[in-house]
């Protein structure tokens, strides 16, 4: 390809998304004052702040990234004057909703239009078995939703697909339940509610695939330091394992088994990756992650690792276009539904950039190493982990690519595109 790249330095990644919605929710639901730092203000976590201080939540911010909560305890929330507009984000309604469905109030929770072709019946079936009454368009499987709470009993309830955002719903409505909830999952998904229920002082039993939640009276506040997001350290990681030479800092990453698929992918397609200083922070996880750069060679993710690289598997293609050999990807049939279709989004893309690869109805395969076309416009789709991927695989491979619309990156990780270019030169 000519022209190489350098990848050195160190990049500090912003705090963790999934456990910023998590801390914000569950932070409201508690009696008195919680404080969080690390916390991640992109738009979509911001959509969950905003949905709170629609329910009378007092939200303080401290800094960008430190924010204080004075929490409603979990039955003093008000009637939402308006509708709550959750932007881009599925987990500020997916989650939300479980609290939603536990209040003696009427919401209504609408969305971008991107976020208004997303599956809720996923979330409606379990809570409205458990007594809410949930309307939509598409009988009721698509926003904007409709959620009128009530009094919720417990069920037991059996997830036909892994998803943390529809048992992290099903939980928290079950902390309002009449009698314990089970949910009991396919595969193991991501457990930072469990963790953090747990660390606030509601009762969660894990045995095996199932997940118990008990009725709960109160939750005490919280108090902790966010991690940085391995799903947005994940771009870095790839970068730096797909350039021989290169060596990288990540500190401070949340490194949470069910969220660390992907540095077991790379590792096993030969990157050197290695965790220093580990630690514990808030009941999570936590270390420096340290990349060598080689040459990368193919690998088969089988079905049951999805789960825990979910979100990476657009940063994954990058990985497998710039190896030695074809990589398969199957069992991702869920990422046909996520703020894109991005099985279909990374293949189309890929290709118009010259990368040998194709898709499966539940996959897709990728063959390296790539050899970039120039000049080539690519689709984003409004999608921040497409659009981030395919400025990595142009910065890995030094071709210049020009993606359309890169203003979704700041739905996860603001400032992305300048750190990109500070560490790769």
């Amino acid at each position: 390809m000519g022209k190489t790249v350098k990848v050195s330095g160190t990049v500090t990644v912003p705090g963790d998304k999934s456990i910023s919605h998590r801390a914000v929710m569950l932070a409201s639901m508690a009696e008195g004052q919680s404080r969080i730092q690390g916390f991640l203000p992109a738009e979509d976590t911001l959509r969950t702040v905003g949905m709170m201080i629609a329910m009378g939540v007092g939200v303080q911010e401290v800094s960008p990234t430190e924010i204080r909560i004075r929490g409603r305890g979990m039955r003093a929330f008000e009637e939402p004057q308006d509708v709550i507009d959750a932007g881009n984000s599925g987990t500020t309604m997916r989650i939300g909703a479980g609290i939603l469905s536990a209040q003696p109030f009427v919401t209504i929770v609408s969305g971008d239009p991107y976020l208004r072709r997303r599956p809720m019946g996923r979330i409606v079936r379990p809570l409205t078995r458990m007594g809410a009454v949930i309307t939509g368009r598409k009988e009721n499987t698509l926003p904007p939703l409709c959620i009128r709470g009530g009094t919720l009993r417990g069920v037991r309830y059996e997830m036909p697909v892994a998803s943390a955002q529809v048992k992290s719903s099903i939980l928290l409505a079950g902390l309002y339940a009449d009698s314990p909830v089970t949910v009991v999952e396919p595969l193991p998904s991501r457990d930072h509610t469990e963790r953090m229920l747990l660390s606030m002082g509601a009762r969660v039993v894990q045995e095996g695939k199932e997940v118990t939640v008990y009725p709960a009276e109160r939750l005490h506040p919280l108090s902790m330091a966010i991690p940085a997001d391995i799903s947005s350290a994940s771009f870095f990681l790839v970068l730096a394992a797909s350039v021989p030479g290169a060596i990288l800092r990540v500190p401070g990453v949340g490194v949470n088994p069910r969220r660390t698929g992907l540095i077991s992918v790379l590792r096993r397609m030969g990157a050197d990756i290695q965790f220093e200083s580990p630690r514990e922070e808030g009941g999570e996880p936590v270390a420096d992650i340290v990349v060598h750069g080689r040459g990368l060679g193919p690998t088969q993710v089988a079905p049951e690792e999805v789960p825990a690289l979910i979100d990476e598997v657009p940063a994954l293609c990058v990985a497998a276009a710039m190896a030695e050999g074809r990589t398969e990807i199957r069992g991702a049939a869920e990422l046909r539904v996520k703020e894109s279709d991005r099985i279909g989004a990374m293949v189309k893309e890929l290709s118009t950039l010259g990368v040998s690869c194709g898709e499966y109805p539940d996959g897709l395969w990728v063959k390296g190493p790539a050899r970039i076309t120039r000049g080539q416009r690519v689709e984003s789709y409004g999608d921040h982990r497409i659009a981030m991927s395919l400025m990595v695989l142009s910065a890995a491979s030094c071709v210049p690519v020009k993606i359309s619309d890169t203003a979704c990156i700041a739905t996860s990780f603001p400032g992305f595109p300048e750190m990109l270019q500070e560490v790769a030169r």
